[in-house]
């Protein structure tokens, strides 16, 4: 079987670097082997990666960056992350979601809710902790969404596969 691949959004280089400074910070570094980032799909089909990168190349040559905002933490349970609110990034989605339909796992079938992921597989009552912490003096981040960014999941740390820009 051929690898898989990830889509995410690419963020402002700003915007970036405040959510992975928090991912460095919290998440548990012995399972930290990505950068933050926000998931589009988790799973696409590796042996149609032609038919992907095309396809996002023509998304990506008409769709302007759009303004994003990172408006509060949520809790995961045994975790914590940002909510992600964009009506750009969710048309796109739907938009990639419909001409996919065929090759979406089940994960990627559920309503799309995105987010970056700070803290995970901790205990609840940790994560409980930093959603309490953060939570108390959190202030909203806004931002852009600046591109797409396809990458190869090899079972740990993803390699980067494609760069799409937005026009």
């Amino acid at each position: 079987m051929s690898t898989s691949l990830l889509l995410t959004l690419k963020l402002d280089q700003p915007t970036f670097e405040r959510a992975n400074t928090l991912r460095q910070q919290y998440f548990p570094p012995e399972r930290n082997v990505v950068p933050a980032h926000v998931i589009l799909f988790h799973q696409l089909p590796g042996d149609c990666e032609a038919a992907i990168c095309h396809r996002l190349e023509t998304l990506c040559d008409r769709t302007e960056h759009f303004s994003l905002s990172l408006p509060s933490l949520q809790s995961l349970g045994s975790g914590v992350a940002i909510s992600v609110r964009s009506a750009g990034l969710m048309q796109l989605h739907k938009t990639l979601a419909t001409t996919w339909d065929e090759w979406l796992i089940p994960q990627d079938r559920q309503g799309y809710r995105p987010h970056v992921t700070i803290q995970n597989k901790v205990k609840p009552e940790t994560a409980r902790q930093l959603y309490e912490d953060l939570n108390a003096q959190w202030q909203p981040i806004t931002g852009w969404g600046e591109g797409l960014l396809l990458w190869y999941y090899h079972k740990g740390p993803w390699e980067l596969a494609r760069d799409f820009c937005f026009a």
